[in-house]
Formats: C-alpha cells, sequence, structure tokens
C-alpha cells in the first residue's frame, strides 16, 4: 500500500488489536497516519501495537478501554484529548454477539451498549475534534446481519425476548441509522460519516459464547475472509480520496448497497437518536 495522503493525520480504531480493526490500524500505519487502537486487554494491545510499529515503522499508540461500560468510553475520549490535538479518521470497529443475555455495568444489555451505544457516545464525545480536524472521517463498521434485525424502541434492551444473532442483526441496523443520521446532522462541517459490511471475516469474533453459536462459527471459519479481505473496504472509507466528501452512505465491497427500509426513515433515525442520547446522558446538564 502506498505511503500517501494519510502523514500528518490521526487515526482512532476501536477493536484496533485483532481481525478487521488491527488490518485496518495496519493499513493506515503504513500510509503515514499515527494510529491509537483501542484494545480490552494489556498484553494483547500492546503486543499488536508492537507488531504494527514492526510491519510500518509508523508511530502505534495503545489506548485501554471497556465499551460495554459508558465511563470505559468516556475515559477513552478524555485520555484522548489528553494525547492528540486532533482527530482525522475514527473507525468504530469493536463489537460482539452473544448468546446468552448479560448487561453492562450501566444496567444495559450488553450487545446494543457495545455495539450501538458505545460508538454514538465515543464519536460525540470526540465531534468537536474531528470539526476542527476537517476534512475528517467517521467509519463504522456494520453488517449484512442488519437484515434479519428490527428496531423495537419498547424493547431497546431485549428484555422481552433475547435471541443472540437477530439481538445483534438490530444493533447493525442501528449503526447504519446512526450514520445516516449522523451524516445529516453534520452536512456541511467537513467531516463525514459512512459505514459497510465486511463480509464473513475469520476472526476472534464470536470466540466468547459457547454451546452452538461457537460451534457454528468454527463450522464456517474455513469459508470465511482472511482480516486484511474483510478490512478493505474500511480502509477505502477511512482514506481513499475517490470517496472525499461523501457521507451517509452503506458499502459493501467498496459498492454504495441499500439497508433495510427503516435505515431510511428520518423519524427513527431521530427517534434512535434521542433514545441514545437519553441512555447515554448526552445532552443533559448536571
Amino acid at each position: 500500500m502506498d505511503n500517501i495522503g494519510m502523514g500528518g493525520k490521526v487515526a482512532l480504531v476501536t477493536g484496533g488489536t485483532s481481525g478487521i480493526g488491527k488490518a485496518t490500524a495496519i493499513a493506515l500505519s503504513a500510509m503515514g497516519a499515527d494510529v491509537v487502537v483501542v484494545g480490552r486487554d494489556r498484553e494483547r494491545g500492546e503486543e499488536a501495537a508492537a507488531e504494527i510499529r514492526a510491519r510500518t515503522g509508523g508511530r502505534v499508540d495503545l489506548a485501554l478501554a471497556d465499551l460495554a461500560s459508558q465511563a470505559g468510553v468516556r475515559a477513552l475520549a478524555e485520555g484522548f484529548r489528553r494525547r492528540y490535538d486532533r482527530l482525522d479518521v475514527l473507525v468504530n470497529n469493536a463489537g460482539l454477539v452473544q448468546s446468552q443475555r448479560t448487561e453492562t455495568p450501566d444496567g444495559l444489555e450488553t450487545t446494543f451498549a457495545t455495539n450501538h451505544l458505545a460508538p454514538f457516545l465515543l464519536t460525540n464525545l470526540l465531534l468537536d475534534m474531528l470539526k476542527e480536524s476537517a476534512p475528517s472521517r467517521v467509519v463504522t463498521v456494520s453488517s449484512e446481519a442488519e437484515r434479519g434485525g428490527n428496531i423495537d424502541f419498547d424493547d431497546l434492551q431485549s428484555k422481552k425476548n433475547y435471541r443472540g444473532f437477530p439481538v445483534y442483526g438490530m444493533t447493525k441496523l442501528a449503526n447504519i441509522m446512526f450514520t445516516y443520521e449522523l451524516a445529516e446532522r453534520l452536512e456541511g462541517t467537513g467531516v463525514t460519516a459512512t459505514c459497510m459490511h465486511p463480509g464473513a471475516v475469520n476472526t476472534r469474533f464470536g470466540t466468547n459464547n459457547r454451546g452452538p453459536m461457537t460451534i457454528l462459527f468454527r463450522l464456517f471459519k474455513p469459508f470465511m475472509r482472511a482480516p486484511e479481505q474483510g478490512a478493505d473496504t474500511v480502509i477505502w472509507l477511512a482514506s481513499s480520496p475517490e470517496v472525499e466528501g461523501v457521507s451517509g452512505r452503506y458499502y459493501s465491497d467498496r459498492k454504495p448497497v441499500e439497508p433495510k427500509k427503516i435505515a431510511n426513515d428520518p423519524a427513527a433515525r431521530r427517534r434512535l437518536w434521542e433514545e441514545s442520547e437519553r441512555l447515554t446522558g448526552l445532552g443533559v446538564t448536571a
């Protein structure tokens, strides 16, 4: 990959210590960007950061954060602000799927909290930096699992009926709705918001589960894409001049695709945004 276009820029990649996130971090670092990778485990994170540095010769920092916790997301944003004075690319990549329903320290369903509320909160907390660094980009990793997801505003915490894959699909649909609404709100600022489907990728994703879900992931691994293939569209959206200024789009293999109908419903998008503000305490003054 040519070392052009990203010199002097700063990129923050959540879930950047393995899989798609790590492949994205390697590529952006190779293009000359200073990269901050976010992970939960210090040992694995330091190993990943050292490997990326060795491969690219770039500046790569590790930020530790549990994105299931809103305190963790806020600490990540505050720590980033202390160390950096600009943010050119934010890649919201971290995510999970769970066979059993659990709750975060904030009392929220874990998949929804990690896959949707964490990127929603982190992006909003860093929005002023993105605006000051414009032209800048927010790229969020969604999934075609969105087609199997439904937004039930009366049960966003999936208390009535929890099933792992449909809840995951709901959060991936929420990623697209968030991206479209964000793009609209950012019009004219020089900050773009896009999202993408990476394909079925052979990563550590899903290995936190037991039972049938784990067996399913193992069976399909030989047929899955390599992380580098899954990361290709993320890297392209984060860096390519081809998509400079393009916002409010959902991509698969570098081509725009149409998501589920509700993603194009302005009222539903606005309602999800307002619910997300309420659940994260954004906009609430003491």
